[in-house]
């Protein structure tokens, strides 16, 4: 074996090296005797226990564990070795979703130092390297650590192929598993629920100065920001603004108070009828307090896409 090397080979390659390197011919023959047998438990059997989801497999059990399990189960086979940085990073995470997996996959981790045959068969050139097996043949592979996201669209591109020709994937049932709440997101609500704005505010830019694309991120300051300018939204804004239609400011407070009163139309229209009369920074001003007022919608509502063709009419 060489040293590890890091980066995931490409997965379709890989497989194609597979297929030529496995002799499957032994194993094929079994696989052909073992589905002119009966068939196997019936759909109602429950999978198999959490702890029989992780195998600890060697050449002795390589036939029993990894080849005649496939033919009800996606099998994953893990080439690792105690020396393998890499591997210790990727096991606990097969570990992991293969227990979470209600029977549709097992893992076969394979000592490639106690094993090498196993190694030698697959014609593996690195570790750690991962095989998919299937109905007794390698059906897709990578080599690397991948990232879990990478990982579990592989598997559920493999499963959700194999769900009409493997009872194991047919009959699972798969742990629901809530996705840990970020810390970070926490802070920001819990600031929001107070009141405290100006917490809030500051938490989801904190996000944003990491993950400028965070859309959760954006999405919730532009709802803060309008939050706190809605607090102090004074209904006699309204009366202002209709009695000045010159007064820019007074139109952007008698829009937030329409809007925090679920007045959305006239908000709009009354912005939109402000970009009419203005030009200069005065009109771009009012342009894009409109557009934060789009952001607090969802792009489809026909109120906001009604608002933005009327803008384009007006600017344009």
């Amino acid at each position: 074996m060489t040293n590890p090397r890091g980066a995931a080979a490409n997965s379709a390659a890989m497989s194609a090296a597979l297929s030529g390197a496995v002799d499957l011919s032994a194993l094929k023959a079994r696989a052909d005797a073992a589905r002119q047998r009966p068939a196997g438990p019936p759909a109602s059997q429950a999978p198999p226990a959490s702890g029989e989801n992780v195998l600890e497999v060697t050449e002795a059990s390589f036939q029993q564990d990894v080849v005649e399990r496939s033919l009800q189960q996606l099998v994953v086979v893990d080439l690792w070795a105690d020396w393998c940085g890499p591997c210790k990073q990727l096991s606990p995470v097969l570990e992991r979703l293969a227990a979470q997996s209600g029977g549709a996959w097992v893992l076969a981790k394979v000592d490639v130092d106690a094993n090498p045959r196993i190694a030698q068969l697959f014609g593996a050139q690195s570790i750690p390297t991962v095989v998919a097996i299937a109905g007794g043949q390698p059906v897709d592979a990578f080599a690397g650590a991948l990232p879990e996201p990478e990982i579990k669209k592989w598997l559920n591109a493999l499963l959700d192929a194999l769900k009409d020709k493997l009872p194991g994937v047919r009959n699972a049932q798969p742990e629901e598993v809530e996705e840990p709440e970020d810390p970070r997101f926490v802070e920001a609500e819990e600031a929001f629920e107070r009141g405290d704005y100006a917490g809030a505010e500051a938490a989801y830019q904190k996000i944003l100065d990491v993950e400028p694309a965070n859309e959760l991120a954006k999405a919730a300051l532009t709802q803060v920001r309008f939050a706190a300018r809605a607090e102090q939204a004074d209904p006699s804004a309204v009366a202002r603004a209709d009695a000045d239609q010159s007064d820019v400011q007074a139109q952007l407070a008698a829009a937030d108070y329409e809007v925090a009163t679920n007045q959305v139309d006239e908000a709009f229209a009354r912005l939109i009828n402000a970009v009419r009369r203005t030009a200069g920074d005065e009109r771009n001003k009012v342009r894009e307090h409109l557009v934060g007022l789009f952001e607090l919608f969802d792009p489809a509502d026909d109120r906001v896409a009604k608002a933005r063709r009327d803008l384009a009419s007006a600017l344009f």
